[in-house]
């Protein structure tokens, strides 16, 4: 199935790196909804065929991968009541972000202690390193034979096997146990490093940073109890530890703390990630951004998920796929273009938006921003329905031929059109 394959090979590619989020957990009311609203579709549409081309699965991932980014984004600014508390989530901020970087998660009280607070970081949390010997890369220290060496982590141990040929030099070896440990998947990354004198070595990298209170390593490995593997560990030294874990070190408003991890949580209301020391005696200050500062970037998050979206069809237009899609998108904008560029959001020829801050803070610098809050909450509500329709049907988009309407009336459902809405993998097109 080379289509399926590729499409999945496509997915993973460009869309298996993205985080999962709050939003992207439903009820089964809500689950059933959309399985409804599918079956619906199902019944009244014709028979047709799709062309078939490697586009076409790409972009109808595309379509789904961005409508489900903008239904997110709109789910994250659509908590609270109010149109103001639409737009106006929390965003934390940090004083230097060199140092530390701060974001709201919420969930805690508004009285907290935590609403503004000094941090000053000690030390950064680092991983196990064991960083083995140099050898020559064109040396043959390693006898043919067959070599093993045990591997101890917190969770597991495991006993792995290498075996050396007559023709491999050093660094072939250290390729092959490179590759050998990064393919076991145990949360550990093994790498080659040379140096100018034509040496390299095998360096060991924990992905875990940091060493609770009862551990002394977060890795172990040694040689089984063969002479050859013995000898051979000793030339590649990845038995010892040249840089063992740390939990990162800093103080919140003079209170010393520690965490196994550079990112990690306050008071179930900042995500705060550390990325270098403080000078000494100058801590990063972290807290809210102001009200219009905090709307502009809620609505820069809203109008670069729109803006994905138009240059979605914008690279599908070229064979006519993307079209369709870039009129529908279109429409949400020029819709309510007159009032969007009121308040600072300015349409640009292609579609796209682009915000100026200052027509947006005056818009709201005024006794009454409800207004300007309407405004924006009728942008969004539109753009989530496009989105929402989108997901439901992609399939609309794609350039078909229609084989046959069906009559009026009583019609079934397909049961292999459903398939398409759920996975949208195509194969063989009817």
């Amino acid at each position: 199935m080379p289509t399926i394959d590729s499409a999945y090979q496509y997915y993973m590619s460009t869309y298996g790196h993205t985080a999962v989020t709050r939003y992207d957990t439903h009820k089964k009311s809500e689950l059933r909804s959309v399985y409804n609203r599918m079956l619906k579709i199902n019944k009244e549409s014709p028979l047709y065929k799709i062309k078939r081309t490697e586009d076409v699965p790409k972009f109808l991932i595309d379509i789904k991968e961005n409508a489900r980014q903008v239904k997110n984004v709109v789910a994250s600014l659509s908590e609270g009541d109010g149109l103001e508390s639409s737009f106006q989530k929390k965003v934390a901020v940090s004083s230097d972000e060199g140092i530390v970087t701060a974001s709201y998660i919420g969930g805690s009280q508004e009285d907290s202690e935590f609403q503004n607070f000094d941090l000053e970081v000690r030390q950064l949390a680092a991983p196990q390193i064991n960083m083995g010997n140099f050898l020559k890369n064109d040396g043959y220290d390693f006898p043919p034979g067959d070599y093993f060496f045990n591997l101890s982590t917190t969770v597991n141990s495991y006993e792995f096997q290498y075996m050396v040929k007559p023709d491999e030099d050093n660094q072939t070896v250290l390729n092959k146990l490179a590759r050998l440990i990064n393919n076991s998947k145990i949360e550990l990354t093994a790498e080659v490093v040379s140096d100018e004198h034509n040496s390299s070595a095998l360096k060991v990298v924990s992905k875990q940073t940091g060493l609770g209170e009862d551990e002394e390593q977060l890795f172990s490995i040694t040689p089984t109890t063969s002479s050859g593997s013995i000898k051979a560990m000793d030339k590649l030294g990845i038995n010892q530890i040249t840089s063992p874990a740390v939990n990162s070190k800093f103080l919140i408003n003079g209170k010393e703390h520690s965490s196994y991890a550079n990112t990690f949580t306050i008071n179930n209301m900042f995500e705060l990630t550390l990325h270098g020391i403080s000078p000494e005696d100058t801590p990063a200050k972290i807290g809210f951004k102001t009200s219009i500062d905090a709307v502009a970037d809620n609505l820069q998050e809203l109008v670069d998920a729109y803006n994905g979206f138009i240059m979605t069809g914008e690279h599908y237009s070229t064979n006519q796929y993307g079209n369709l899609l870039l009129h529908d998108l279109k429409d949400v904008s020029y819709a309510h273009r007159h009032e969007l560029e009121s308040t600072g959001m300015v349409i640009e020829d292609n579609g796209t938006i682009s915000i100026d801050r200052n027509l947006l803070s005056d818009a709201l610098d005024t006794e009454n921003p409800n207004e300007t809050f309407s405004v924006l909450n009728n942008f969004k509500n539109s753009l989530l329905i496009k989105a929402d329709n989108a997901s439901i049907d992609p399939i609309k988009y794609i350039d078909k031929t229609v084989v046959t309407y069906k009559r009026p009336g009583i019609n079934f459902i397909s049961p292999y059109y459903s398939s398409i809405y759920a996975g949208l993998m195509l194969d063989h097109y009817c």
